[in-house]
């Protein structure tokens, strides 16, 4: 359950609770990737406003092929690019958009359109588990987002925590690889172009909110 706090504020509320619950080699493991991540910019072959948004077969949370225009329905849209069920900053982005993002969208038309590599079955129960009313595709491959630029994977040592805590990218995403999208929101208009974009290389932090319906006045009205 959430509520009206900051993404930011309920991350911090999620380290602090979770503080010292983590065997201190996995700890150690996730404190530097994510320190070196807080200290990267966007990739440089990120996608920008203007150039188009990319299409591709996905599937819906019953594993039915769909493309993401299909999604949108050739409307203003916004698509958030995340990682997995699996992630818990994932889950508090993905409820806070549902609480404080969805109903505001939901009064302009625009569709909301979230995107990971999990298989379907993953995607339901993000879905389900998270009551989300937006629609929830899968990207086997990364396809769309390997187009824009924002694809990486987990370092070596963080793979190695990841396993040790039963996490197997290769048993959740749908191509068996360990590929994960860089948490990004998009706002396309109804041409599929492009009219901003924000990328998280640390993906503890995601976009607020407020900053997605700024952007969505700034830029479509």
């Amino acid at each position: 359950m959430t509520t009206g706090l900051t993404i930011a504020a309920q991350v911090a509320d999620h380290h602090r609770a979770s503080a010292g619950q983590l065997p201190a080699e996995v700890a150690a493991a996730f404190a530097a990737e994510q320190a070196d991540l807080a200290a990267a910019d966007a990739p440089a072959g990120a996608a920008r406003p203007g150039d188009r948004l990319p299409d591709a077969n996905l599937l819906d949370v019953t594993g039915h092929p769909t493309t993401l225009s299909v999604a949108t329905g050739s409307r203003p849209a916004v698509i958030v690019f995340y990682r997995g069920g699996w992630c818990p900053y994932c889950n508090i982005a993905l409820r806070t958009y549902q609480a404080q993002l969805v109903p505001a969208l939901t009064e302009r038309g625009i569709p909301l359109v979230a995107i990971s590599p999990q298989t379907p079955d993953g995607s339901l129960s993000t879905q389900q588990t998270k009551e989300l009313t937006f629609t929830v595709l899968s990207d086997p491959g990364n396809q769309i987002a390997g187009q824009l630029g924002i694809l990486t994977a987990p370092s070596d040592g963080t793979r190695t925590a990841q396993l040790q805590l039963g996490l197997d990218l290769t048993e959740v995403n749908a191509d068996r690889t360990t590929a994960l999208p860089i948490p990004a929101v998009i706002i396309a208009d109804a041409a599929g172009v492009i009219r901003w974009i924000d990328v998280h290389p640390d993906y503890t932090t995601r976009t607020e909110p407020d900053q997605i319906l700024q952007a969505i006045t700034q830029t479509i009205g």
